[in-house]
């Protein structure tokens, strides 16, 4: 099963949940769920307001929409992301998903609400023969954006 939700408490109303904008797309179109401004030089976590289920075996990969950088001189900050099964629904943010965005230019950029930011591809992925050996105690995720590095210190948008 895979599936796209508002993360509860979102303000939703106006929105659409991510979807594919032609027959032949990859992506699902991922927008920002408030305004955000992203100033000169910096990087900001913008919220989309969705959480997506998926399957065991799959993740969801986030690349930048084409029209982000020449339109708002914006890129994502770490490249590509990789969404995990198990960050739906953690219990620090729900699972919401943030696309971290980094403005090249000189000046401030203002994302108006529903503007979309963010393609989102769902992929299957494939474990070693042996993945898991030599861990006594399998990680659980307890954290947010970022927590895999340092379970229970992720960043707290």
């Amino acid at each position: 099963m895979r599936r796209f939700e508002w993360t509860p408490g979102v303000v939703s109303a106006g929105l659409r949940l991510p979807a594919r904008q032609t027959a032949g797309a990859a992506g699902y179109d991922l927008a920002v769920c408030e305004t955000v401004t992203v100033p000169a030089g910096r990087v900001v976590l913008a919220p989309t307001g969705v959480r997506a289920l998926l399957s065991q075996g799959e993740f969801l990969g986030i690349f930048a929409r084409s029209s982000l950088a020449p339109k708002y001189g914006l890129m994502l900050a770490n490249g590509v992301g990789v969404v995990d099964a198990d960050y739906y629904g953690n219990p620090e943010n729900g699972g919401h998903i943030y696309v971290p965005l980094w403005n090249m230019r000189e000046t401030d950029a203002v994302l108006p609400r529903g503007e979309r930011v963010a393609q989102a591809v769902f992929l299957a992925f494939r474990l070693t023969d042996d993945d898991g050996s030599g861990r006594p105690d399998p990680s659980v995720r307890s954290g947010g954006f970022g927590s895999t590095d340092n379970p229970g210190v992720g960043f707290h948008p």
